[in-house]
This record gives structure tokens, sequence and C-alpha cells, in this order.
């Protein structure tokens, strides 16, 4: 006789809602040490994203400190993964950015098939009914940060919602 356990993770929005609190603490934290955001932009920039994350829209979010030419020379990636499997994840950390001298800070959302499928109508629409605090735009951003060292950083989970913080020098 065999037995066989399988497990689903199921997660709500409030699991969303914790798995985000990590990304929420890196971006005020990134915003702070580099002196290139105000925490009124930060809560508007949070405001939009984790509304896209609870309607299950994000791939990723980015975040990169862009030198005077506008090439990324640090950043962190936030990788969304709706299937996973840990309970728990990680505190927020490992942020010891620094405010160089003629750089900015930009953020660049990647959107999965799901926001992709949306007309620019449905776009406009959900946007429209959550408020959107930012005007989000297009982005040429290469956000795989190839140039730059790349390592794994906190994991942040709730009940099979993960989100993968990857940093890159």
């Amino acid at each position: 006789m065999y037995n066989t356990i399988t497990g689903t993770a199921t997660y709500t929005v409030v699991d969303i809602r914790k798995t985000f609190e990590g990304f929420e603490s890196d971006l005020r934290m990134i915003a702070r040490r580099t002196g290139k955001w105000t925490m009124d932009y930060v809560d508007k920039i949070f405001h939009d994203v984790i509304k896209l994350a609870e309607a299950k829209y994000l791939s990723s979010v980015s975040i990169a400190l862009m030198d005077s030419s506008e090439k990324p020379i640090r950043a962190a990636k936030f990788i969304v993964n709706l299937q996973g499997n840990a309970m728990t994840g990680d505190r927020a950390g490992g942020n010891d950015w620094s405010n160089i001298p003629y750089t900015t800070l930009t953020i660049v959302l990647s959107y999965n098939s799901s926001w992709n499928n949306l007309t620019k109508e449905q776009q406009n629409k959900f946007q429209a009914n959550n408020d959107f605090q930012i005007g989000w735009i297009g982005s040429r951003v290469d956000t795989t940060f190839s140039h730059l060292s790349r390592t794994v950083g906190q994991l942040y989970a709730s009940n099979g919602h993960e989100l993968q913080k990857q940093n890159f020098q």
C-alpha cells in the first residue's frame, strides 16, 4: 500500500501583502540610504506595486541605481513566484547602498501574461479603479543586469506566495 501526500499552498491577499512587506522595507531602506526618493514618493510606488501584486499581474520588480549615462551600477530584483512552497520568509535587509553623486534611482515593473493579455482599456481601467499614484511609462532598462555580479538575497514568502530577492553589484 502506498501513501501519497500532496501539498498545495493556497494564499490570500493577506499573504501577498505579507510577502511584499519585505519588499516595502527594502524599498524604503534603499530610498533612505541613497537619498534619491522621499518617503512620500516611496508610499506612492508601494501603493501601485501592491495593487498589481494583489491582482497577480507582476512578474518582477527591479530597483536600480543608475549612473549619469543611465547604466545600472547597482540593483535589486524581486521575482514573483505564484506557485511557491515556502510558508514563511526571511527578514528584509542587505541594503548597504549609498548616496553616490550623479546617480538616480529607478524602478522597473515587469508584468506577467495576465496583465499583458488585458487590453489597453482594461489596463487603464484597473489603474483608475485602484487610484494609481505614479504615471508608469515604458522602460529600456535591461533588468537582467548582466554586466553586474548577482547574489541571491532574501526569500519573502507567506503560504506559498514567494518573492525572491536578487542583488546586483
